[in-house]
């Protein structure tokens, strides 16, 4: 058979004159001969809804019966799209993930899934149905629903076209595809037709928001060739694959860059065992997320300073754990808000040298100073001042033809 599986986002069935044109491009690939899987996210607003009526519940709320709540948005959709598919004679019906049924380990609100029974659902295809299957969730061993976290229902869709060998996974979204930084920010930014797990991987764990990193991950594990692509226009969009497919790099794919993030620096720490692992210790037991962390060690090998960014709203929750961390001793603790992280990414910087001179050369041309450096094999991230971040991404995306 020939399966593709279509997922759809929350902004592509936000609204009823929506869901009618997510059924157009549904029965689009049915006039192609597809064996149709459609994923569907909850209409925008309604999951956020649901959390907020939670919390006005109880400051506690139980993690199963939240898991129940806000799986609750992505039935209703569902439910709107079969619907929508049979006004028009074609045969189809909702799915949840307890009736496939579609398997998960792990915690409530951040489960996994492990597998999705097939039977029930090729049979339906053979039928000429089209499922429109729940994204976002499962059930546990304990028959109880669970969901699968940010990005879930692209997680959905992922291992729904590994499990049924789909020919292709498209993910419908709101934008055209990934841009070569974000949009938003720099008029210039240009759709990239083709780009790797691993750079995708890093521009969504560096803020572009086209999906999650988990996501990719599930994707660049199972093999599994993503297409991103807008529900609003009919254009080609982004194809997500290995590094062997794509013939022809260009040094730099992408460009992102971070809004308020905010400096720590601890100066003068003692050097020994274990004070790294104590400063970070009871900041990771509060959910604070740490990024760029650099240290320097003193020319008596005695002291360091240690140089960490967190979330600017996480600032004063940092500083008083610090403070009251008996376990570390510094002289001075410094924080600085205006700061922004720019990354350069591609795998073409594996096999080019001169890419760090340029990179650095270019923001010292623009008089941009550059606080902290932070590198992988194929990514380059630099903290500089906030206010310099649309000068830095104009210069860059100049500097490595990505115009």
């Amino acid at each position: 058979m020939k399966i593709v599986v279509l997922k759809f986002g929350g902004t592509s069935v936000g609204t009823i004159e929506k869901i009618k044109n997510v059924v157009k491009i549904i029965r689009s690939y049915k006039k192609k001969k597809y064996r149709v899987i459609v994923v569907s996210s909850a209409m925008s607003g309604v999951t956020n809804s649901l959390i907020n009526k939670s919390k006005q519940i109880s400051e506690n709320f139980s993690d199963e019966e939240y898991d129940v709540l806000v799986s609750s948005g992505e039935q209703a959709a569902c439910s709107l799209i079969a619907g929508r598919l049979l006004h028009f004679g074609l045969k189809s019906r909702s799915w949840m993930a307890w009736q496939i049924p579609i398997l998960t380990n792990g915690k409530h609100k951040n489960s996994r899934i492990i597998k999705i029974n097939r039977s029930k659902i090729i049979k339906y295809l053979k039928s000429g149905g089209i499922p429109i299957i729940s994204g976002f969730q499962g059930i546990n061993k304990y028959l109880r629903i669970t969901t699968i976290g940010r990005g879930g229902s692209d997680a959905s869709a992922i291992m729904l076209a590994k499990f049924f060998q789909a020919e292709k996974c498209v993910i419908y979204t709101d934008v055209e595809g990934v841009y070569t930084t974000d949009p938003n920010k720099f008029d210039k930014a240009k759709k990239i037709k083709v780009i790797s797990y691993e750079e995708m991987l890093e521009m969504a764990s560096l803020g572009a928001k086209v999906m999650q990193p988990v996501s990719i991950q599930d994707a660049r594990l199972n093999r599994i060739d993503i297409e991103v692509k807008s529900s609003f226009v009919n254009k080609t969009g982004t194809l997500i694959t290995k590094r062997s497919n794509i013939k022809k790099n260009k040094v730099i794919t992408g460009i992102s860059s971070t809004q308020n993030d905010s400096k720590v620096t601890l100066v003068g720490v003692k050097d020994k065992p274990g004070v790294a692992a104590s400063i970070f210790k009871p900041l990771s037991k509060n959910l604070i997320n740490v990024d760029m962390v650099v240290q320097n060690i003193s020319a008596n090998g005695k002291e360091t300073d240690l140089t960490f960014t967190v979330k600017s709203e996480e600032l004063v929750k940092t500083k008083k754990i610090l403070l009251s961390n008996r376990q570390i001793k510094f002289r001075r603790l410094l924080f600085n808000k205006g700061v922004s992280k720019i990354s350069i990414i591609g795998v073409g910087m594996i096999s080019t040298p001169g890419v760090t001179f340029r990179m650095f050369q270019t923001l010292a041309n623009k008089k941009i100073n550059i606080q902290v450096i932070s590198t992988s094999e194929i990514k380059i991230s630099v903290l500089i001042k906030e206010k310099d971040t649309s000068k830095a991404l104009m210069a860059l995306h100049k500097e490595f033809e990505l115009d």
